[in-house]
This record gives structure tokens, C-alpha cells and sequence, in this order.
């Protein structure tokens, strides 16, 4: 992990009464001076390769997990779609909106950027309730993003352990299960060998370090000289 000089300096909200699946990123005065480091100043060394396994798209096909980890630099975070949690699922969420929003404007990262997004619950996110989820964005007809979802618990199990995503189920009064999940939210972001590189929790999920962190791995990988890219807007 990078320096403390990654930790936010903007809060993040949902727009009140807005659905879930089509919460907006809103951003208030930072309440620090911050700057992200420029691309190619500081290396991300690899941490893990990402876990692989059976998911489901939107058409119910079983496919690789690996499909959506390798060939692109990838945003990948597990979410459930009724998650109410406003530094949880919704901010991934958003934050995603955000980085599809600046990468299709960057010539830099379009075209190389893909963006997932995995349920924690294959009992109630069936692949049908994940393309809702994702509304337009499930389309992929100008950013790759893909809304996967697992067969049961047993096939998304050992993904969660081999990317180290903790999730517990919440009880009631009564000690008896309910829908929601108790989780940490983790977003990873992944190499085009499926290496991940960085690890963002909901402190450091800021769109400008998530962005010059990509734009380090494009340089990494094309070995682009710093100084012909274009400038930081």
C-alpha cells in the first residue's frame, strides 16, 4: 500500500432517493489539500494473482472468473445488489460510474480498462438480478463492465478466500439469518496478467488515485515514456 498521502480528501454521498443501481458520485470541498501522485513517479509491485472460478453473466452461461481478470486493466469489487450501506456497495458502485466516466474520456486508458462488479449473494442475485443491477452499464457497448453472480455459495466460497474479501451473514434480534452481509469493502485492481496490484478499502477509494494508478500500469505495461502523456486534467 502507498503513503498516506492516498487518503481522501473528498466525502462521498448517494443522491437521496435515487436507485441503488443508479447512484451518483457527489463530491464536497476536500478537507485537506490533496494531490495524487503523478503517473509513473512509483511503482505498484504485484500482491497475489486473482482467484479464479465457475461466475454467471447476465445469460447464465458458466465462464471463468479468469475471462474478467486477464487482457485489461481491471476494477473488480464484490457487492450485493440491496446493499444500503452508503460506504459499502453503493460507493463501489458510484465510484465505478466515476472511473467509466473519466477512463472513456482519457485517451491514455480507453480501450484498455474493464470493470467488474461480483455479488456476495448467489441466492438472491441471480444473473438476471445482476444485469438489473447494472442497468445500462450491464450493456458493455462503450466500457467493458460486467455483473457476475456464482451458482451457490459454494462455487463464489473459495473466491472470496483467495482474494482475502471477509463477508459474514447478519442476524436479527432473534439470532436468526437475514439477506444482508456484513463486509469490509475491498476493490481490486488488477494487471492484464491477472496480478493484483493494489487493494483499495472505502478510505482510499478516491477516483483520482484509482485513475493515476491505472495510468501507472498502462505506462508499466507499454513502457510509454512519462513525458509523452498527455496532461492531467
Amino acid at each position: 500500500m502507498k503513503q498516506l498521502w492516498r487518503e481522501v480528501g473528498c466525502m462521498l454521498a448517494l443522491v437521496a432517493g435515487m436507485p441503488l443501481a443508479q447512484a451518483q458520485l457527489q463530491s464536497k470541498a476536500p478537507a485537506q489539500d490533496f494531490v495524487a501522485p503523478a503517473p509513473g513517479s512509483y511503482a505498484l509491485p504485484p500482491i497475489q494473482p486473482a482467484a479464479d472460478g465457475w461466475v454467471l453473466e447476465g445469460n447464465g452461461l458458466p465462464r471463468r472468473l479468469s475471462r474478467y481478470t486477464h487482457g485489461a486493466l481491471t476494477l473488480l469489487s464484490f457487492v450485493y445488489t440491496y446493499c444500503t450501506d452508503p460506504i459499502g456497495c453503493p460507493l463501489a458502485y458510484a465510484t465505478f460510474d466515476t472511473i467509466k466516466r473519466r477512463v472513456l474520456a482519457d485517451p491514455v486508458l480507453r480501450g484498455r480498462v474493464r470493470l467488474v462488479s461480483l455479488s456476495f449473494d448467489p441466492v438472491n442475485d441471480t444473473p438476471d438480478a445482476m444485469r438489473i443491477y447494472g442497468g445500462e452499464h450491464a450493456l458493455g457497448a462503450d466500457l467493458p463492465w460486467h455483473f457476475l453472480t456464482t451458482y451457490s455459495t459454494r462455487f463464489l466460497k473459495p473466491i472470496l478466500d483467495d482474494f482475502g474479501q471477509d463477508v459474514d451473514i447478519e442476524l436479527d434480534a432473534k439470532g436468526a439469518p437475514t439477506r444482508a452481509r456484513a463486509h469490509l469493502l475491498k476493490v481490486f485492481l488488477l494487471d492484464r496478467n491477472g496480478q493484483v496490484r493494489e487493494i483499495y478499502s472505502s478510505a482510499f477509494l478516491h477516483p483520482d488515485v484509482i485513475l493515476n494508478d491505472m495510468r501507472t500500469l498502462a505506462l508499466e505495461s507499454t513502457g510509454q515514456a512519462l513525458a509523452k502523456l498527455p496532461p492531467q486534467k
